[in-house]
């Protein structure tokens, strides 16, 4: 079984630490993993040894707080990661307020008259120096209580043998205050004793200015680093806010608005205009358009109609909907992706270990290279403020905090940035193991291609105009049920044809159908059926070999024993697939692709395509075997796949990614989810997990080579050659940079983008594998001339343009642009033409092409 739980007291890295041993020793648990960024802690074990209780229990007793998180509440929309982050900001934010209100004059009194600053007389001079050092006492005891609770925390983990780094600033502060008093007591007795020499020894040696600075810039520190940890989980925050709290059902006849926990499944849930859908349901009447953006990272709005699947926080931008809920609370597709992002964050990368067992034995370490530096120097003859000033930079200094962050920071920003881009890491694991990724083996049919098959070509024979030879086509395939037949109807529906009925339809098995279409005697089917009335291929004047080459399937179409033409038709390859696969290749990746089609389609593929190697006709069961031969040949593969057959050799490579499209069994199988159905976020993903692997890396050599050299120096290594010596005070700045720098570079992630090289480029674009439309004339060159001369317009000269991908990306960016009231790209003429509804700038029209990938040759 495994258990969430919410850990608290925790303050860096040897606490976590601590909490995942104190849990790990007790019998029946399987695995822990304790999040310091998330207070958060998942465990494995076997409920019949072990129970809630006792694990908090366990915690418990190792000074620190743990509470199951609640199933029931999980139901519910969750809450948002901000709120706690939010408190804990609030508290820092007053305690350092208050903390510096009592540090200015402190400071002031202390080293006021170092500076020239005027000193009030009753703190001035030997005779003084009683008053002199209360005063600053009396400052400093409020900066003590008001963070007392790095004491508290501190000395009580002291005490369970887990010390932290509160312990270090605690056990430093107080030897500061500690030695200030004990300075108190013996200016006393120099007084009484007329023994002025003692008096003015400790005079300006009291420390209680270090102790308070120390106190103030800790909690510097920590506000910030807190401020810089409540931006990590801004994705995660983003998506827990998407979720409704309201819900209006149909029960009885009667609307009625209910909180959206109350929603079960079955009931009839109504969706207008502008408002969010509160549940995953499937649409029993109504039409509208939905934007799905924020769950599957899909920038366009998607029609939905009757029988469609709605996703819970999808936006109803226009139409009223009623449907069924068929998903609801925790088993939306929201609270799911919200589950998949936490359990990430809660999980830990392999790449964590070695800074865990740093982070055991740090802080011990550190106490004793204080107490040995301080010992060292009394030895070689220096003084007790000397050494205790070694002794608390030492302590002071040391930062468990920046090796704890270094990668569950990076960890919660990477997996919130896959979130915003529709691909979903299940751990942190997966997470890491991306980016050693060097072969990529892919399921053919609806990963790389539709999954359905759609015309690529009309053939027309000769005198055949090719809007005719889909017409009669429509026609006689309109009763069947072949695959075949239902892809011609959808291009002749993208065509606006309107078909004529069939009539005398008969279908003939082996060959094809036949029927009367407008009086005449139409055939359709393969060419045995042709031959049946005397046509060859020659007739057609088509290379039937040549496209089954090509993987196309054609289908000849006769009328009155004479020929119309032929139609082909093939399982396309997705818009991005081509683009997708040469980015793979870019990154050094080797593409494979696994298919159970025949060697001929899918070499047609592998041509199309750019794959480096095919294996065709394979079983479903031999997927997982052609994965495993690839890891024995020592690859690190990711295997792509969205059928249920692809589940085994989803689980057997090292990351399997499921298409989010496909059947939820693969989908348990991966590692990896893709909420859409594009190969290119495979892409993302990978390179998403190359930046963040690099992320730690940096955070850990930054962790590791600051304590590197600030411990050497706090102790006094560097004095005898240079004489450097680092003020407490200083340490305590550093200290509280370093965790700061550790998050701050970790919220870089933030700033990542997918690189694709192949945007564009000749034979590569993204959609230059998909069918060509059959010429429109209100696309042609000349009619687009005529039209411009009319109007108020800008001819636009545009380089790069390959497709209708581009033509969509570039009418959509100038569309964009304030005073343009409409757009007209051109292909052949490779110019666009925008009509103007007020004065634009060419410099405003050339940025917009740009910024779509594309360049501006010329305005007229």
């Amino acid at each position: 079984m495994k258990e969430q739980f919410n850990v608290t007291g925790m303050t860096c890295a040897a606490c976590s630490a601590h909490v995942e041993k104190s849990v790990r020793k007790l019998p029946g648990v399987t695995s822990v993993a304790v999040n310091l960024l998330g207070g958060s802690m998942a465990v494995e074990y076997d409920e019949t040894k072990l129970n809630e209780e006792q694990i908090c229990a366990a915690v418990k007793a190792g000074g620190y707080g743990a509470t199951p998180r609640n199933q029931a509440a999980a139901a519910k929309a969750p809450a948002a990661p901000g709120g706690a982050i939010a408190e804990e900001l609030a508290g820092l934010r007053r305690r350092l307020i208050l903390s510096i209100c009592f540090l200015i004059p402190l400071m002031y009194v202390s080293m006021g008259h170092m500076l020239g600053l005027p000193t009030p007389g009753f703190l001035v001079g030997t005779e003084n120096a009683i008053t002199f050092a209360m005063t600053q006492l009396l400052l400093t005891l409020p900066i003590l209580y008001i963070n007392r609770k790095y004491y508290e925390g501190g000395f009580r983990a002291l005490f369970h043998g887990a010390p932290n780094m509160d312990s270090l600033i605690a056990i430093g502060s107080a030897a500061a205050v500690i030695y200030g008093l004990v300075a108190i007591f013996a200016m006393g007795y120099g007084l009484g004793h007329g023994d002025l020499d003692l008096v003015e020894q400790y005079h300006m040696d009291l420390y209680f200015e270090s102790a308070g600075t120390i106190l103030t810039l800790i909690t510097v520190g920590k506000f910030l680093e807190t401020r810089s940890k409540g931006r990590t989980s801004d994705a995660l925050t983003k998506l827990m806010d998407l979720a409704p709290k309201t819900a209006v059902v149909e029960r009885d006849g009667v609307e009625q608005e209910i909180p959206v926990e109350e929603v079960a499944v079955g009931d009839l849930v109504l969706v207008r205009p502008g408002g969010r859908v509160p549940v995953d349901g499937e649409i029993l009447e109504g039409n509208a358009v939905l934007d799905e953006s924020a769950l599957t990272g899909e920038s366009m709005p998607v029609d939905k109609g009757p029988g469609d699947r709605v996703l819970s926080a999808s936006i109803n931008q226009t139409g009223f909907l009623r449907l069924r809920a068929t998903r609801v609370g925790a088993d939306t597709t929201l609270s799911q992706i919200v589950r998949l992002v936490e359990e990430a964050n809660a999980g830990k990368a392999p790449i964590a270990k070695l800074a865990d067992k740093v982070s055991g034995i740090f802080v011990p370490t550190v106490i004793t290279i204080a107490v040995l530096a301080a010992g060292i120097w009394l030895l070689l003859g220096e003084s007790v403020s000397f050494a205790l000033s070694i002794g608390i930079s030492v302590l002071v200094i040391s930062c468990p905090c920046a090796l704890g962050l270094a990668t569950p920071t990076a960890i919660m920003v990477g997996t919130g940035k896959g979130a915003e881009h529709g691909i979903l890491f299940k751990s942190a694991e997966s997470l890491e193991i991306a980016h050693t990724v060097d072969a990529v083996v892919l399921d053919k049919t609806g990963t790389l291609t539709e999954g359905r098959p759609e015309v690529t070509d009309l053939l027309p024979a000769a005198g055949v105009e090719p809007m005719r030879l889909l017409r009669i086509a429509a026609a006689i395939e309109h009763p069947s049920e072949h695959p075949l037949a239902a892809a011609i109807l959808r291009r002749a529906g993208n065509e606006g044809i309107e078909a004529p009925a069939a009539e005398n339809f008969a279908a003939v098995p082996g060959q094809g159908v036949r029927g009367q279409v407008e009086g005449g005697e139409v055939l359709a089917g393969n060419l045995r059926m042709m031959q049946t009335v005397g046509l060859s291929a020659a007739d057609f004047g088509v290379d039937a070999d040549a496209l089954a080459d090509q993987g196309k399937t054609p289908l000849f179409f006769a009328c009155d024993g004479k020929p119309l033409g032929v139609i082909a038709a093939a399982d396309v390859a997705k818009p991005t697939s081509k683009a997708a696969v040469e980015e793979l290749r870019r990154m050094g990746i080797e593409v494979v692709m696994l298919t159970g089609d025949n060697r001929r389609t899918a070499q047609a593929i592998q041509s199309q395509l750019g794959i480096d190697r095919v294996v065709a006709e394979v079983l479903p069961q031999d997927k997982e075997r052609e994965v495993a031969a690839l890891q024995k040949d020592g690859k690190r593969v990711a295997m792509i796949g969205d059928g249920i057959n692809d589940a085994p050799a989803l689980a057997r490579a090292d990351v399997g990614i499921a298409i989010g499209a496909g059947t939820d069994i693969a989908i348990e199988s991966a590692d990896l989810v893709l909420m859409r159905s594009d190969l290119l976020d495979a892409v993302t993903a990978l390179q998403l997990s190359r930046s963040v692997i690099r992320n730690i890396r940096e955070n850990l050599f930054w962790a590791f080579f600051y304590n590197a050299i600030g411990i050497p120096l706090a102790a006094g290594v560097f004095y005898p050659i240079w004489g450097w010596k680092l003020n407490p005070m200083f340490g305590a700045a550093a200290m509280s940079l370093s965790s700061f720098c550790v998050v701050s570079n970790a919220l870089r992630l933030k700033l990542f983008r997918p690189k694709f090289h192949t945007a564009c480029s000749e034979g590569s674009c993204p959609l230059s594998n998909a069918p060509d439309p059959v010429p429109a004339a209100d696309n042609n060159h000349e009619n687009l001339q005529e039209r411009t001369e009319t109007e108020m317009n800008k001819t636009i000269k545009i380089e790069g343009m390959m497709c209708d991908h581009c033509k969509m990306r570039v009418e959509k960016a100038l569309s964009g642009v304030a005073g343009v009231s409409s757009v007209a790209v051109d292909l052949a003429a490779k110019q666009a033409v925008v009509t103007l509804s007020a004065p634009v700038e060419d410099s405003a029209l050339t940025a917009a092409v740009t910024e779509a990938g594309y360049e501006v040759t010329g305005i007229e």
